[in-house]
Parts: structure tokens; sequence; C-alpha cells
């Protein structure tokens, strides 16, 4: 014990003087903070001290970040289904299409209210989380869930899921088809060329695609240049609108300078009129 308020002054300036840290002197001598600094807070640290604190401090950040690395900050957890479902397919098909699967976690965008309204209920549901609706510019619309494990859930089952997909059921292959053409799809009319046409930057998930589609005996071709794959042709156009066709409640965006409609349609209201348009 110090026997004077002088003997315990002058210790705790000269541990300083020798380079010590106001929590460093804390423990040494155990008074409370702001006696401490009181004390010490004429005497400046030194460069050489400055620099060992700072790389301290880093190193303790590094060694946190790299114990929690892919793991959520305590409290902040959500339900990791091992087996697929179709609400699963849904949402990891939807974050692969026409969102962002991030290391952070994960972003969905869509001017659709009725599919934003569904991804966010049906994560609620599935993975026990929320999100806000946040707007965006041009009338999109964005879901985003910053979780660390969530966008190392996501991207892993979105790997597993583009092999999966390839000998899972037609329900569960329409689920994937459907949110595929409900993001990137679009069908169209130009004189007599009529068409469902889906972009996709990937080519690999193009070819994907095209082999689902066949599952259900609608043909369709890869456009390399244009980066979409293209269904054309009365009977394949049928198809499409009997076993996959877009959600109900998915528009065109009527103010685009190509628009020919120039109104806001349902994508299955146009795909029908097309299919009626033929002669025979």
């Amino acid at each position: 014990m110090y026997k004077t308020n002088l003997e315990l002054i002058e210790k705790c300036r000269t541990f300083r003087e020798k380079g010590f840290t106001l929590g460093e002197i804390i423990k040494i001598v155990g008074l409370p903070k702001t006696t401490v600094y009181g004390h010490i807070r004429d005497i400046l640290l030194s460069e050489e001290v400055k620099k060992r604190i700072q790389d301290e401090h880093t190193k303790r950040l590094n060694e946190f970040n790299k114990g929690r690395k892919g793991k959520c900050l305590p409290g902040r957890t959500f339900l990791k289904p091992k087996s697929w479902s179709l609400e699963l397919i849904f949402i990891v098909s939807h974050f692969m299409f026409d969102g962002q699967i991030k290391y952070c976690g994960c972003e969905y965008y869509n001017r659709s209210d009725y599919l934003i309204k569904k991804m966010k209920e049906t994560i609620k549901e599935i993975l026990k989380i929320d999100s806000k609706i946040y707007k965006r510019d041009f009338d999109v619309k964005q879901l985003r869930y910053y979780y660390v494990e969530l966008g190392q859930y996501i991207k892993r089952k979105s790997k597993e899921l583009f092999d999966y997909i390839k000998t899972a059921s037609l329900q569960e292959k329409k689920v994937f088809l459907k949110s595929f053409f409900d993001d990137e799809g679009c069908v169209n009319i130009n004189k007599n060329i009529r068409r469902i046409r889906g972009y996709q930057h990937n080519l690999k998930t193009l070819e994907l695609i095209q082999k689902l589609l066949d599952n259900f005996s609608i043909e369709s071709k890869i456009d390399i240049k244009y980066k979409e794959i293209v269904i054309s042709r009365k009977e394949n156009l049928i198809k499409f609108r009997d076993e996959i066709n877009f959600s109900k409640g998915i528009y065109i965006n009527p103010n685009r300078k190509n628009s020919i409609w120039k109104k806001k349609l349902e994508k299955r209201k146009i795909l029908d009129r097309i299919i009626k348009s033929y002669k025979n």
C-alpha cells in the first residue's frame, strides 16, 4: 500500500514516464480512471510508445475478427435449414438472380411490390430474420440482411443449389425457373417475332436454365452475344405459360424508352396476348 497521496501520485507519474498506458496504471494502483488520469494527463507518451499501443490494439482486433470469421455477432442469429424445400429454393434463387450475396450479408432488389413482399415474408418465415423495405431510385425496392454468417450460408447454398436443382423434383425446378424469369425475364413482340427472354451474364447459368426448360419440353436458344436465353414459337410459349409462367403481380416497366406498351401490364397478361395473336 502507498503511505501518502504524494507517494501514490509519484508512482502514477513514474509509470507514465516509463511508457505505461492509462489502463495499465489503473490495474497496478487500483484507482479510478478519472483519478489516475488527473495525475498523469500532462505527461505525453512518446511516438514509440504510441506505436506500440496501436500495434497491440491492431493485433487484438485481428485476433478477434479471425475468431469470429463467418459468424454473426452475439444476438444476431438466424435459422439455417439443412435440407432443401420449395421456400428455401425460392429464397436462395432470388438472391442469386436479382440480389447480391456479400461477405457481410445479402441484399435483394426488385421493382415488384409482390416479389419484395413475398421475399420478405418467406425469409422471415424460413430464416427467422426480418428487414425493412428500402426505396431506391427508379421505383426499385431493396431488402437488406446484414448478417456475416448469412452471407456465408447463402453463398454456400447457392453453390449447392446450382448442382442440386439438376436432379431435383419438377416442382422444385419450377420454383427455380420462375425465380429466374420473374427476376431476369421479359416477354415481347416485334412485328412477327414473339418471344420470352431471360438475361444473365453467366453463361453456365443460361446453360442450366436451358437444361431445366428441357425437362418441360420447352425449346430455347442461348444468345451468347446478348447474354440471354430466348424462347420462341407458339408451342413453346404455351408450354412455358402452362408449366412455368411469370408470377402474378410481375409488371413490365412502362417507362422504358423502348417499351411498346406504354402502360403498366402484367407480364403473364402480355404473354397471353402474344399467344392469342397467332392466327393458327
